[in-house]
């Protein structure tokens, strides 16, 4: 597999704190990479050193294949555009003015493609209006769009929904997920808005101070937090011939559980069992939640 970010040991003190303490992580090329961990666990000082913005105090991490150390990461470094903790923008400044801004700070000598840029991140009718007056959501999306100037392939947002209302929530949403699919943009979001999280990535990162406890895929996270029906009966035995005789998917988890994972009528599968002598003694729903299995993964104290 590709990646566009690899972090091996990578560290960070700031004296006698460790911020990052040997993480080791990886980014596929062309995944929305879920960043999750608790206040302080690290996640906006690993975004800060991939962007060059510190240095590490150990460890080393690669972009596109160039080590940090080299001579070559600064060059690979202009194919990144990020939004860290908040909006770099210009208050007093239209949403025109500071995308031409940034052009001039990257060196970049045409001006075609403002217009367009505006249009894909829902701006493009803002006109004489300055930044201090954009709603929050707006704010947030010019800081993509200012990102987005030099047309980088992976864009690195530091809790980009967050303090946004409903509809700027979805505004991201659908923005992000179009950068994704349309622009194949490798995507890495940290948040704390867990549910919404779920709904965009492909993959997860989770940190607990300063390392990474697990990455996963969604379609394995899916297979984890599957729901099913836990039930409960006087023997599996007879329990495995009545679903396979009424061909419903499930997996044994003693001589007395087991878990169904199709829809079942519950009424129809006690009168196949009773004809098996097998009693239900109990039945319940299972499966975790995105917020559910983060906690189970690092504990519940302080989460975002």
């Amino acid at each position: 597999m590709e990646y566009c970010l690899e972090t091996n040991g990578l560290c960070k003190r700031y004296r006698g704190f460790k911020a990052l303490d040997g993480l080791s992580m990886h980014v596929p090329k062309g995944a929305i990479y879920g960043f999750i961990g608790k206040n302080g666990a690290g996640k906006t000082t690993l975004i800060r050193l991939i962007c060059g913005l510190q240095e590490p105090t150990g460890g080393s991490y690669t972009l596109y294949g160039e080590k940090n150390a080299d001579k070559g990461i600064f060059a690979v470094r202009r194919r990144m555009g990020a939004v860290v903790e908040t909006p770099s923008i210009y208050l007093d400044m239209t949403a025109e003015e500071n995308i031409v801004q940034q052009y001039r700070i990257l060196g970049i000598p045409s001006m075609d493609g403002i217009s367009e840029l505006l249009a894909l991140v829902g701006l493009a009718h803002t006109g004489n209006k300055k930044a201090k007056n954009f709603s929050l959501g707006m704010r947030q999306r010019l800081g993509i769009a200012i990102a987005l100037c030099g047309s980088p392939d992976f864009l690195v947002l530091d809790e980009p929904v967050n303090g946004l209302d409903p509809q700027g929530i979805v505004e991201m949403r659908e923005l992000i997920l179009k950068l994704n699919r349309e622009k194949q943009i490798t995507v890495l979001i940290s948040s704390h808005i867990l549910d919404e999280l779920s709904k965009l990535a492909t993959c997860y990162g989770f940190i607990d101070r300063g390392r990474l406890v697990k990455e996963i895929s969604a379609s394995e996270l899916e297979a984890e937090c599957r729901k099913c029906k836990r039930v409960t009966v006087s023997d599996t035995k007879p329990l495995c011939r009545v679903m396979d005789e009424m061909d419903i998917e499930y997996s044994i988890i003693s001589d007395t559980e087991a878990d169904i994972y199709s829809q079942i009528s519950v009424t129809k599968l006690a009168m196949a069992l009773a004809e098996e002598n097998c009693e239900i003694i109990s039945m319940s729903e299972r499966g975790d939640s995105l917020e559910k299995y983060y906690i189970n993964l690092v504990g519940g104290d302080d989460n975002e």
